[in-house]
């Protein structure tokens, strides 16, 4: 009988054999996701998210994509059709940041019994609106509070913390200059209308 042993919802098997995998071949450890984006109208616009390629294979095993749509509040003219841009990425941060917690807790034999964050993030959109050129566009600064109950020392916890800071691939990326590149050209994925 194989009894599967499993540490913060996590199969610990899986988990050996898949670092294992990565260790013996660096290659499989590239990965690109990919995202479509549709205009709606006004500032409405709805992204899906389906194919990835990883582990040397493009992935099938999602049968439908994820979509999800963007909006603004009215005050910056929209129509709360969704949560707005940098409010998703306040949401894939605290994501990316627990579940790199979850994953590096596990590894280190570390319980969590309980994970709850809250995000806040300041923005000055007279650079957004070009009214300023010394105000940066994007977030001047983002918090977040976590409130981890786990089976470890308050010491262990914070030594987790900042290593999940460091090593969150979207915390990684917006702590960081990243090369992002727009340019015009056919988008050859279907996006949702």
């Amino acid at each position: 009988m194989n009894t599967i042993t499993t540490c913060n919802g996590l199969n610990l098997q899986q988990m050996t054999e898949t670092v294992n995998a990565l260790s013996a071949d660096p290659s499989l450890a590239q990965f690109r996701f990919r995202a479509c984006n549709r205009w709606i109208n006004g500032g409405a616009n709805r992204s899906t998210i389906k194919g990835f390629y990883g582990a040397g294979v493009e992935d099938t095993s999602r049968t439908k994509p994820f979509v999800f749509t963007n909006g603004e509040p009215p005050v910056l003219l929209g129509n709360n059709e969704g949560a707005n841009p940098v409010e998703f990425l306040l949401h894939a941060l605290a994501g990316c940041v627990t579940t790199t917690t979850v994953l590096h807790a596990t590894a280190r034999g570390i319980t969590i019994n309980s994970i709850e964050t809250e995000l806040e993030g300041d923005i000055d959109l007279q650079g957004l609106l070009d009214l300023d050129p010394d105000v940066y566009a994007g977030y001047r600064n983002i918090r977040i509070r976590m409130d981890i109950k786990a089976d470890c020392s308050d010491r262990e916890l914070d030594d987790l913390l900042a290593f999940a800071r460091e090593h969150s691939p979207v915390c990684n990326t917006v702590c960081r200059p990243v090369n992002v590149v727009v340019e015009r050209g056919e988008v050859t994925q279907v996006s949702a209308a």
